[in-house]
């Protein structure tokens, strides 16, 4: 489980070779424990942060990935649009969290797993921007080389680009590229924080033709900056719970 996101029974039995009811009561018991979560909405099973209370191996998702689940699920309950969270990989986003199942009028079929480009993707351009200078010249320079025609073009272009962050920063939230395709859809996405710096990225993803005005951009763009402070606080409360274990292990 802990070298994919989201892993199904017939995931784990290809994995381990052992019989789908055996992996079933073990996995049953492991989210009684705490340890894994059953997420109904992908078919599947994930590692909770509390498998970092047993070894320190554990590659997870980040804690804000944890963290944003029920406040992403929420904030698709009011809004009704698609919600994801995304992390670097690289140099590009992935969305790692997304609210498709719930959402009643998603543009998309799914997201998980999806690869978002820093220079063009609303998820992408909310992380770059929010970046400091020396992180965006070195994630420009590999971009500037990339097959990417658009995200190559904007790369290498210092004074779009400076433009572009600068834009950014001041609204607080980014937009994807009008010109990116799908383009019967767009995505607004605010950085989500941690430890003063840019960690994850939250954007919610509608049809452009429901939602055209700066002002609604600006309405929906506030209701994000909220849930993405919630995010950060409730990642560090869970950090410091995580921190709480490895003390106690230490006494034992």
């Amino acid at each position: 489980m802990n070298r994919r996101p989201n892993s199904t029974i017939l995931d784990l039995y290809r994995d381990t070779g052992l019989p789908k009811p055996t992996l079933v009561r073990f996995l049953k018991t492991m989210v009684r424990a705490g340890y894994v979560i059953n997420d109904e909405r992908h078919s599947g099973y994930q590692l909770t942060s509390l498998v970092s209370s047993l070894s320190s191996g554990y590659h997870g998702d980040p804690l804000f990935i944890e963290a944003g689940r029920p406040w992403a699920i929420q904030l698709t309950r009011q809004l009704h649009w698609p919600v994801s969270i995304a992390v670097l990989d690289a140099n590009s986003m992935v969305v790692r969290l997304s609210t498709v199942p719930d959402s009643p009028m998603s543009p998309f079929h799914s997201t998980i797993n999806m690869h978002l480009n820093l220079f063009t993707k609303a998820l992408g351009r909310a992380y770059l921007a929010f970046c400091n200078d020396e992180e965006i010249e070195s994630f420009a320079k590999i971009a500037a080389r990339s097959e990417d025609p658009m995200a190559s073009k904007i790369a290498a272009d210092k004074d779009y680009l400076k433009m572009l962050v600068k834009s950014i920063r001041r609204a607080g939230y980014a937009l994807r590229d009008t010109r990116a395709e799908p383009r019967n859809s767009n995505t607004l996405a605010v950085p989500i924080f941690l430890d003063g710096r840019v960690r994850a990225t939250l954007g919610m993803t509608f049809f452009r033709s429901a939602i055209k005005s700066h002002e609604l951009f600006r309405d929906y763009a506030v209701k994000l900056k909220q849930v993405s402070a919630q995010i950060t606080a409730d990642t560090e409360r869970l950090r410091g719970t995580e921190a709480g274990s490895e003390q106690l292990r230490a006494i034992v």
